[in-house]
């Protein structure tokens, strides 16, 4: 299973984005992938690593990339949530991001909350889209696939 997330506003203290599967479209005419909206996102400040910008502990959004997702225990939150695993890097400057509940820029250090964006600067209805996320992240583990999510 393949999720993209895009980046779509990208302001000073928060990141919304979009949640999307691909899926393989196969038709009489032609053959690709399409973009299904999921859901949207709320990540901490997004910064430009490419052009020299450095991480802020805390305050700061992943790094553009494309990250295997599994879903493990967090002793944090006690419960099963996905988990983002990259390169050695990755691992060592992020370790621990995880797509979970939370509202606002104040429940993210750096991991993904998922909801709908209906209101300024958070997602709503946030428990409801991470249940729904690891359901799709569990189907998809059942028929043998990996699971993987670019940010753009």
């Amino acid at each position: 299973m393949e999720l993209l997330l895009t980046r779509i506003a990208k302001k000073k203290t928060y990141t919304i984005g979009r949640l999307c599967i691909l899926e393989e479209v196969i038709d009489e005419y032609s053959t690709g992938t399409a973009e299904r909206y999921f859901c949207d996102t709320l990540e901490p400040t997004w910064r430009d690593y490419a052009n020299g910008a450095y991480k802020v502990k805390g305050r700061s959004a992943i790094p553009e990339g494309r990250y295997a997702v599994v879903i493990s225990y967090s002793p944090k939150f006690k419960q099963w949530l996905p988990i983002l695993l990259g390169g050695p890097e990755f691992n060592r400057k992020w370790q621990g991001i995880r797509i979970h509940a939370g509202n606002c820029s104040e429940d993210t250090e750096g991991c993904i909350l998922v909801g709908k964006n209906r209101e300024v600067g958070k997602v709503l209805d946030s428990r409801i889209w991470v249940h729904r996320l690891k359901q799709k992240i569990v189907e998809a583990k059942g028929r043998g696939e990996s699971v993987w999510m670019t940010v753009k």
